[in-house]
């Protein structure tokens, strides 16, 4: 009953948010939450999907990855998000591109360790054959 609720909310929200966001903003939006389901799954498939091949993933620490080392750490549970909260979110859409700003406060448990993550992120996703792929990613500590 619970799941039911809350789907229901989510779904008045997305509407909502749909009205004052263009088409690719609204398409974009689900991308970002896609990936954010599939980092706390560790779902190798949608990980591989979502990412660009030429993906630059950079961590607050400085670490960069490419496309394969990200959804290795994922799923491996090296980068382990049990929860993960995006706050403060704006897109926008630049030609075929889009940035994305947020904040991100998650819990992990990274290669066993509990944690706690702050931190703001800068996602670039790129339209390709028709879908939006994260191109490149930069997290920084807040």
């Amino acid at each position: 009953m619970m799941k039911k609720i809350v789907l229901v909310l989510f779904l008045s929200v997305c509407s909502w948010a749909a009205q004052a966001q263009s088409k690719d903003e609204v398409a974009v939006a689900n991308a970002v939450e896609a990936l954010k389901k599939a980092m706390i799954d560790a779902d190798k498939t949608v990980l591989e999907n979502l990412a660009a091949d030429g993906l630059s993933y950079g961590h607050s620490s400085g670490k960069v990855e490419d496309k394969a080392e990200f959804v290795r750490a994922i799923v491996s549970g090296e980068s382990d998000f049990v929860t993960i909260d995006l706050t403060e979110q704006t897109i926008k859409i630049v030609g075929t591109n889009a940035i994305v700003r947020h904040k991100l406060s998650a819990k992990t448990n990274n290669k066993g360790q509990a944690g706690t993550a702050n931190i703001a992120i800068l996602l670039v996703w790129q339209k390709q054959k028709g879908q939006w792929k994260m191109l490149a990613r930069q997290a920084v500590k807040i």
